[in-house]
């Protein structure tokens, strides 16, 4: 891990130190870019390294910044981090590539253990053949509804919206939604998400 260079991507001036000094202290090397079009500038050139991203900023999205490294064939292991309500942003970005995305406020460890499993993987590398057999069975393990709640929350909506369009009680979505995740063997919403885009599943 001493070879990785973790590289921060934020236009909020505060969140950049926060992040850089939350990193350096836990034994990280870490260089901070102003935006993401300062960090694309610099990208062909970076080597080793790990980027973590912000969704929204004002020059280029979190996502867009992925669809242009990708275009690019850049390959790095990125992670994005997210506000409340940005989920389905956060699916859009792991579709162009990002290996996991962190929700604030977020723990430190949550943070450190996603960027410790990002560098030792490429972002564009795709899920071993007997990973997706796996997923598709457990899949096939959920009932009607629980893939229709699954549908709804790996496309980032929230448990009253889901329960409104199946005409069932959140209480009752809550419930398929945590049968969903026992049976997927998901231990968080972003290794969940993981599945169903190895999957093909769709969301809606």
């Amino acid at each position: 891990m001493d070879d990785y260079i973790i590289h921060i991507v934020d236009d909020e001036e505060q969140a950049r130190k926060s992040l850089a000094f939350l990193l350096t202290m836990a034994g990280f090397a870490v260089r901070v870019h102003e935006t993401a079009t300062a960090f694309l500038a610099a990208a062909p050139g970076i080597g080793k390294g790990c980027l973590l991203t912000d969704l929204r900023m004002t020059d280029i999205s979190g996502v867009e910044l992925l669809r242009r490294l990708q275009a690019d064939q850049i390959r790095i292991p990125a992670i994005v981090i997210t506000g409340h309500g940005d989920v389905p942003m956060a699916v859009e970005a792991m579709k162009a590539g990002a290996l996991d995305f962190i929700e604030k406020p977020f723990e430190e460890g949550r943070l450190i253990e996603a960027i410790e499993r990002a560098v030792q993987r490429l972002a564009t590398m795709p899920a071993d053949a007997d990973d997706v057999t796996a997923i598709q069975t457990r899949l096939n393990l959920l009932s009607e509804r629980e893939r229709q709640v699954l549908s709804g929350v790996v496309g980032g909506l929230p448990n009253k919206t889901i329960a409104y369009d199946l005409d069932i009680s959140p209480r009752t979505v809550e419930v398929h939604r945590a049968n969903v995740m026992s049976k997927m063997h998901a231990k968080s919403l972003p290794e969940l998400v993981r599945m169903t885009l190895a999957a093909d599943f769709p969301s809606r």
